[in-house]
């Protein structure tokens, strides 16, 4: 789900904002922690949860009434819904705020995130640029240097100055053709919606005022004249939860006032797709528009920038495959496609008459699934075997110049930049490397470390494999397992299986600092490669959507079954983790086995499938899950594994800690607050269920380091705790070197 990550890109792990009496509830429930009084429990050992009013909504779906008792909670304005979640924030802050290691946790990850990061440099105008992080900065800062002179860099944008407790972020930076403007994003709170900033490089003063509300935007420069970005109208009612399902492309020229920028597409009814995106090639001679009604599949036009009379040429004209224009060379454009080829190709046509019928073969289709970037003057066919990378330097011509040696099993990602440079730089990880950066000279191939990292993790104490195991229907799935060498495969180490299975999203290996110190606690970190993922092309994507939505649940319990049969955990070490639509994937897992694991993290989950698509631009989300109004089957299918309504009273399911955060507009957190009140009222026997409602937050991008750490530190005491872990590991694993 490559353009998901962009509407729904991490995990992978609203509007203005939630209602001032939510925030300021939810705020001071969670500042009033420090009193680490344990959390209240009912006579029989139960917490005491809150109250929560039961309402007498229902819904007939073909004859079927479906009660919905707990929708009150979807309004996201009001006192009642504030209140709710204070009180639940309470409880939960009471309960992991007494957990005796909770602080060494977190001391752990603030441990493990605490040093230098930074990215690979990119070109712009006269200078050099580059993020980095000192370590514990909220948000990453933007530096450059100036080419040609050994000069020391400088501080270009610092987002840790927009606000006092880094809830401000930036994104989407683009400059200009010629370096002389830049424009950036701000989020406020993790809310997708957002407003651009222009300013002059030399001086870092404004250009004009900035534009408001931006939602699911690029910024795609055409020249130094100005740029195109996308946007909804405002939506009536609340803007964290209304629906969006018109997107319109906008040319913004530079300096002049928003209210004149110009409609290029989305204008009305024979224009109306609810993603619209835009990309201008380096050349700036043509503009290419995507258009969707879904996370997969889309129309591509383009317009000849150069033409006296531009005009808008029918690239694809249909939704049933991906496409995207990668690059142009005179009258040619190169594209980027699944049509044809469920694993990927690239192609080149005549600009002048695009259709797929004049495609001709650049990169052909082979059995592993591509990916493509550009610099140099070269195309870097990055393939994924096994969702393992592999890397080839193409010519323009489609020859192969040689292979990229990778410095291990991992991922590579990067090989972008000019068609000028002769050096391209890439980034290297898997799940126990933190990422290192790497130059590889375009003409000779040689690789060079250019930046390694500088965590304190000693990847050297752990070991990381790579295994097979069948699903229900024999279906062959790989996972990945890292864990401390010498790990006993008793059954006694507690395990975390994470993931995530749909919208083409493929999990691939990678270091991230939490599971660095989930690690180090001890614990073994487990991740499959389901169904729904983009692992092994089109076909595994579609094997695990709409009516074939189970076989994704199938994989996660044989993962899980598999990790028990093998000794590495057993149920009662055994904890399930995902986040959005990975959320939905413990959800359901949780109701149709609750008896294989002991914990369970869903996090900004998609929990009541009846009613996903009636939120935000969540209607886009269909090509994945279908929807409850499309036919009878269809509903009976989706209301056979919606979390929410899957529930069954006096059932004695996992632990459960649900996340989610106030500012959340494309998961709403109604998901997570009606799931939350109903499994506290179906749980049986004493395993707690919590909320955390993150405040000042949204669905994971932009959150600042501070609450990074504190949701780590929280989300493993609570595992821990429940698998009835009473002393960390830390200290046995530092004995042992690390």
């Amino acid at each position: 789900m490559s353009r998901f990550f962009l509407v729904l890109t991490s995990l992978i792990l609203g509007s203005t904002l939630m209602s001032a009496c939510t925030r300021e509830a939810a705020t001071s429930s969670a500042s009033s922690s420090a009193s680490n009084e344990a959390a209240p429990e009912t006579a029989d050992g139960r917490l005491a949860y809150p109250a929560t009013r039961r309402g007498d909504a229902v819904d007939t779906y073909f004859g079927t009434r479906v009660s919905d008792p707990y929708r009150w909670l979807e309004d996201d304005r009001s006192e009642e819904t504030a209140k709710w979640v204070a009180a639940q924030n309470a409880l939960t802050r009471s309960y992991l705020d007494a957990i005796p290691f909770r602080d060494t946790i977190a001391a752990t990850v603030e441990e493990l995130l605490d040093y230098e990061r930074e990215s690979a440099p990119f070109f712009e105008g006269d200078y050099q640029y580059y993020y980095a992080n000192d370590g514990l900065q909220n948000q990453d800062v933007l530096y450059r240097r100036s080419l040609g002179a050994d000069t020391a860099a400088e501080i270009f944008l610092d987002p840790n100055s927009f606000s006092d407790d880094g809830t401000v972020s930036m994104s989407a930076v683009s400059f200009s053709r010629d370096g002389r403007y830049v424009a950036y994003q701000l989020s406020e709170g993790g809310s997708d919606w957002r407003s651009i900033v222009t300013l002059a490089t030399d001086t870092l003063e404004p250009v004009g005022d900035a534009l408001s509300d931006v939602k699911f935007s690029g910024i795609a420069w055409r020249g130094s004249e100005g740029f195109y970005y996308s946007s909804y109208d405002k939506p009536d009612g609340s803007e964290l939860s209304a629906m969006t399902d018109q997107h319109k492309l906008y040319f913004h020229r530079l300096g002049s006032p928003q209210a004149e920028d110009e409609l290029i597409f989305g204008a009305d009814e024979s224009e109306k797709y609810r993603y619209v995106g835009a990309s201008v090639t380096e050349d700036d001679r043509f503009l290419s528009i995507s258009a969707a009604d879904s996370t997969s599949g889309e129309r591509l036009f383009i317009v000849d920038l150069a033409a006296k009379d531009p005009r808008r040429v029918v690239v694809v004209d249909d939704q049933t495959s991906d496409v995207s224009m990668i690059e142009s060379d005179g009258d040619w454009i190169y594209l980027k496609t699944n049509r044809d080829a469920p694993n990927g190709r690239v192609v080149r046509v005549r600009a002048n008459d695009p259709v797929p019928g004049n495609w001709e073969d650049v990169i052909p289709e082979r059995d592993a699934v591509l990916s493509v970037s550009t610099g140099g003057d070269f195309f870097f066919a990055i393939y994924m075997v096994d969702a393992l990378s592999r890397v080839e330097q193409i010519a323009r011509d489609g020859s192969k110049v040689r292979e990229i040696e990778l410095p291990d099993l991992g991922t590579a990602y990067g090989f972008n930049g000019k068609r000028w440079q002769d050096t391209l730089y890439f980034s290297f990880t898997n799940y126990r490397l933190p990422s290192s950066i790497f130059s590889v000279d375009v003409a000779s191939g040689d690789v060079d470390l250019y930046r390694a990292s500088r965590s304190v993790f000693d990847s050297d104490a752990f070991e990381t494999e790579q295994v097979f195991y069948s699903s229900r229907d024999g279906t062959r799935v790989p996972m990945t397992i890292t864990y401390a060498r010498g790990t006993p495969r008793d059954g006694s180490a507690p395990t975390m299986l994470y993931g995530y299975g749909g919208f083409n999203i493929s999990l691939r290996p990678g270091f991230s600092s939490g599971v660095g110190a989930w690690l180090k606690l001890g614990g073994v970190y487990a991740v499959p490669n389901l169904r729904g993922g983009g692992e092994y092309g089109k076909e595994w994507h579609l094997a695990g959507t709409k009516q074939s939505k189970q076989n994704v649940f199938d994989d996660f319990i044989a993962a899980a079954e598999y990790l028990i049969t093998e000794g590495y955990t057993s149920r009662e070490r055994l904890v399930l983790r995902g986040g959005s639509n990975g959320g939905l994937l413990v959800g359901a897992v949780m109701t149709q086995r609750p008896d294989l694991f002991r914990v369970a993290l869903p996090a900004v989950g998609v929990m009541d499938m009846l009613r996903y698509h009636r939120f935000t631009s969540g209607a886009g989300w269909a090509y994945d899950y279908g929807t409850a109004d499309d036919s009878e089957a269809m509903f009976r299918y989706i209301y056979g594994y919606s979390p929410l309504h899957q529930l069954k009273d006096g059932t004695a399911y996992p632990a459960t800690l649900v996340t989610t955060a106030d500012h959340d507009d494309r998961v709403v957190p109604a998901h997570s607050f009606k799931f939350a009140a109903r499994l506290q009222q179906a749980q049986k026997g004493s395993a707690p269920v919590l909320i955390r409602i993150e405040t000042d937050a949204g669905h994971g991008a932009g959150t600042p380091t501070s609450k990074i750490i504190d949701q780590y530190a929280d989300v493993f005491s609570f595992a821990l705790n429940a698998m009835g872990i009473e002393t960390l590991a830390t200290a046995s694993l530092e004995a042992a070197g690390n």
